[in-house]
């Protein structure tokens, strides 16, 4: 069994930072299921712009929004304009074909990767 890249969203663009909300990633349901998420996922979501790694689960979000919102202590490493990356693994015995989507500024599709 290995740990595999099974989804990700990449270059998002985090348009919210709530550290009073009580964790967790609020992200667009439109782009959860471009890409297969569930509510209450656990993602890694990593910082382009200032290189944090973390480990938080999945809000679902306003279709059409394009939130992506740190919530909580996240909201601390992560903030409001940084470029990020989420990414879903699943423990698995065989070789997955991930789903993975590029979004633009305003974390709408794009395309698939």
């Amino acid at each position: 069994m290995r740990w595999l890249l099974r989804s990700k969203i990449h270059k998002a663009t985090v348009t919210q930072a709530d550290v009073d909300y009580i964790g967790s990633v609020t992200i667009d349901e439109n782009l959860i299921e471009h890409v297969g998420f569930y509510s209450g996922e656990k993602v890694l979501v990593v910082s382009n712009t200032s290189g944090v790694r973390l480990e938080t689960y999945i809000i679902v979000g306003e279709p059409g929004s394009g939130i992506i919102c740190m919530n909580g202590a996240a909201a601390h490493k992560i903030k409001t304009g940084d470029e990020i990356i989420i990414m879903g693994f699943e423990l698995s015995d065989k070789p997955i074909i991930p789903k993975m989507i590029l979004v633009d500024k305003n974390n709408k599709f794009v395309r698939f990767l």
